[in-house]
């Protein structure tokens, strides 16, 4: 409220204006910081309100204000009671962090965004400033409507150098004033190459495409994405001796892809000349050389400076000798000293034990056998001796017709053989031409046996048996009494021997057939010939051979043993032949027989048709 009366408690005409008086402390008045307010009138009525906002406070501090008024003659009424309060902004701006823009190439531009928002009811109205190379895009100025309203403000960054910049974007709002710090970087679009040259030799750098030429120059800008070939040429009187930085190594050229500024070394020395460390034979050891350099082993070839003695050394490793020099003029077992003026060869030569590998080969078939590393060809060269340690690998090759069947001695099986030479070896390859079954069926209503020569097949009991590739092989047949040979199919025909050469598997049937002037009494009679015990039995003989041919048991008979002249002829004894020859013709599916009196009852006198027809069907048979 304004004062309305003097202290003498007179009405008061003269307000010019007031004191707003404000601080940390707990009495702000009289002080230092006051802000002086104009009144609007010299006599303010009862009640008068003056409003008054006080900026330039710091956030969220406690202040304490206290009031005076000033007349026109210029004295000040006594302090106010004080009132305390916390200072705080009309709006708030987030991010509060500093706002990277990051890298942003020459010529481009990037946006970020700031929200503003206001902290009291009522309107605020403000603005959001910013200088180059960053400018506000949008959102100013803005107005915000009731506590919590937002705006957004766009800060673009547009870099023209290189440099990184720094500013701040400043937001006011009646008189509040609040800042954001923004940064960005300007990444230009092109980067410099640089090429520097050390040693104590000298020489050039070139470039493609073009740009350094160093020489005199010696860095170039190019092109950010450019792929440049570096090519380094020695002077006269200097060697280039290799690359680094920008992951170039080696004395080829040096490719580099740019991407940011980038720096490449030439090493240029003064003339230097390669000495080179060769070893020869069996055996193995090391090289060494003062001044280092040389260590062969792994490294065996050094340059030197023009002038360098070099001492090489030699050293046997354990098993071997070593036995001398060779080039650098450089003979004996000794030391090996090389003055470099040229480039220069040294060989070392040591040797190791070796021990005799010997093959044989064994079995009827033939074959070679060769050797991983070469020596042996057996063939002609059936031993040879390998350096201690070799591993010797052999191989058997069966010539055509033989099989290799196996290796004995120092390796088993019949894969390659594979030795490590540490003592005197022996080893056996066995070559074998094959083998191929000769089978003999046996057919026909007779019997027989056949053999063969050389041994090997007896059918009766064995019908089949190998022979080597190449055997002749002769086969007989033998009729039994009562049968007849008929011939042989399969491999061979006729009725002679059967003569074979084995080359592959063979089969012969030879065919037996019963001698039908074998039977008594061939042909009977009727009417004429009186059947006998013979008779009888002389089928039960024929039709067993037949069942033994199709795989039957043999028959059993009534009367086993017939003794002529005194055992009668029964229908029974008719019968049951005709059963067992029937059982035959099953077996083979042939078609029955047909039989006279096909039934025949206990008490029937036999006839000769009875006998006749089972002599013709059991010859029938195959």
């Amino acid at each position: 409220m304004a004062p309305t009366t003097n202290t003498d408690g007179s009405v008061l005409t003269d307000l010019t204006s007031y004191r707003v008086y404000y601080s940390t402390s707990a009495t702000p008045c009289p002080g230092p910081t006051f802000f002086s307010v104009a009144s609007s009138t010299a006599a303010p009525s009862a009640n008068q309100t003056v409003n008054f906002r006080l900026t330039g406070l710091t956030t969220d501090s406690t202040y304490n204000v206290a009031i005076t008024a000033l007349d026109t003659g210029g004295n000040e009424s006594a302090c106010s009671a004080p009132a305390s309060a916390v200072a705080k902004t009309e709006i708030v701006v987030t991010p509060t962090a500093t706002v990277n823009f990051g890298n942003v190439n020459i010529g481009n531009s990037t946006t970020q965004t700031f929200t503003v928002q206001s902290t009291r009811s009522g309107t605020v109205t403000g603005t959001a400033s910013v200088s180059a190379p960053f400018s506000i895009v949008s959102g100013s100025p803005f107005t915000l409507i009731g506590t919590g309203a937002t705006a957004t403000v766009t800060v673009r960054f547009t870099p023209t150098s290189t440099t990184t910049a720094s500013t701040n974007v400043n937001f006011t709002a009646d008189g509040d004033s609040l800042s954001r710090l923004v940064t960005g970087t300007g990444v230009s679009t092109a980067s410099t190459l640089t090429v520097s040259k050390a040693g104590a030799g000298s020489g050039t750098v070139t470039s493609s495409p073009a740009g350094i030429s160093c020489g005199t120059t010696c860095s170039a800008s190019l092109t950010n994405g450019t792929v440049v070939t570096l090519t380094a040429a020695a002077a006269a009187g200097s060697t280039f001796t290799g690359w680094s930085g920008a992951g170039c190594t080696g004395t080829g050229t040096c490719t580099v892809t740019i991407s940011a500024a980038t720096s490449v070394t030439a090493t240029f020395m003064q003339s230097s000349f390669a000495l080179t460390v060769s070893k020869a034979g069996a055996g193995s050891g090391t090289v060494t050389s003062v001044p280092a350099g040389i260590s062969c082993g792994a490294t065996c070839s050094s340059s030197f400076a023009s002038g360098t003695a070099v001492t090489l050394t030699a050293t046997p490793a354990a098993g071997s000798t070593f036995t001398g020099w060779s080039g650098g003029g450089c003979t004996g077992t000794g030391t090996c000293t090389v003055t470099m003026s040229v480039a220069q060869s040294v060989t070392a030569t040591f040797t190791a034990p070796t021990f005799a590998l010997s093959v044989t080969k064994s079995g009827n078939g033939t074959g070679t056998v060769t050797s991983a590393p070469a020596g042996i060809s057996c063939g002609a060269t059936c031993s040879a001796s390998f350096t201690s340690g070799t591993t010797v690998t052999l191989t058997a090759a069966p010539a055509a017709g033989s099989t290799f069947t196996g290796w004995t001695g120092s390796c088993t099986g019949t894969g390659t053989c594979s030795l490590t030479m540490s003592a005197a070896r022996a080893v056996t390859a066995t070559f074998a031409l094959p083998s191929f079954a000769l089978t003999v069926t046996k057919a026909g209503a007779g019997t027989g046996t056949v053999t063969s020569a050389p041994a090997g097949i007896d059918c009766g009991a064995t019908c089949s048996a190998s022979f080597t590739s190449g055997t002749a092989v002769t086969l007989t047949a033998a009729p039994a009494a009562g049968s007849t040979f008929s011939g042989w199919s399969g491999s061979c025909t006729g009725t002679g021997t059967c003569s074979l050469t084995m080359s592959a598997a063979r089969a012969v049937t030879a065919t037996f057939a019963v001698n039908p002037n074998a039977f008594t009494d061939n042909p009977l009679v009727a009417g004429t010939t009186v059947t006998k015990a013979a008779h009888i039995t002389e089928l039960r003989s024929a039709i067993n051979a037949a069942r033994a041919r199709n795989a039957l048991a043999a028959a059993v008979w009534t009367d086993s043993t017939l003794s002529a002249g005194a055992t009668m002829i029964k229908a029974v004894h008719i019968l049951e032949l005709r059963t067992a020859l029937n059982q035959v013709y099953t077996k083979r599916s042939m078609t029955l027989p047909a039989y006279t009196d096909p039934t025949l009852a206990a008490g029937t006198t036999s006839k000769a048709a009875h006998i006749q027809e089972l002599r013709n069907f059991v010859s029938a048979l195959p």
